[in-house]
């Protein structure tokens, strides 16, 4: 089962490879990671995309509290959260294709953001789902080049992760 964890570090040196640290020593895969400031310049947020049973996620948490530098470990997994994440995708654009791939790009609401005579690169946001979908549909006319960010999350509503 596919989880997305976010974790509230202090944002000081070597935080990011004692979170790392955790999963691979454990035999855990991370899938994407993604960290930034925060509102707080003190604080970081790290958004963790990872596979695994109920238990194993259970262990996670546990370990990742236990880290010192380590604030606060938020499970969105199957609660209420948006995630989003943004996809730069480089295709082939020849003459017979090229109308098809600005008309995909269109209905995903993806930019262009590069052209060349043999190639369009789109820019694409949005939920992983969506990142999946436009790539099913740009494969076959000639994917070149992908670039992703991996997915980040935030919690829906008013309520913020001080309380």
């Amino acid at each position: 089962m596919r989880h997305t964890i976010t974790v509230l570090v202090e944002n000081e040196f070597g935080v990011l490879s004692r979170v790392a640290g955790l999963f691979s020593g454990r035999g855990f895969n991370i899938d994407s990671l993604s960290v930034a400031p925060t509102n707080d310049e003190s604080i970081s947020r790290m958004t963790i995309v990872t596979r695994g049973d109920e238990q194993i996620l259970e262990q996670i948490s546990k370990q990742l509290n236990k880290l010192i530098d380590v604030i606060k470990v938020i499970d969105f997994t199957g609660g209420e959260a948006i995630e989003r994440e943004m996809a730069l995708i480089k295709v082939t654009a020849e003459d017979v294709s090229r109308a098809e791939v600005l008309r995909i790009a269109d209905i995903f609401r993806g930019k262009i953001i590069d052209v060349t005579p043999k190639s369009y690169t789109i820019e694409v946001t949005g939920a992983p789902a969506k990142i999946e979908a436009i790539l099913e549909l740009l494969r076959p006319l000639g994917l070149k080049e992908l670039v992703r960010t991996g997915p980040v999350a935030i919690g829906r509503g008013a309520k913020g992760w001080k309380g």
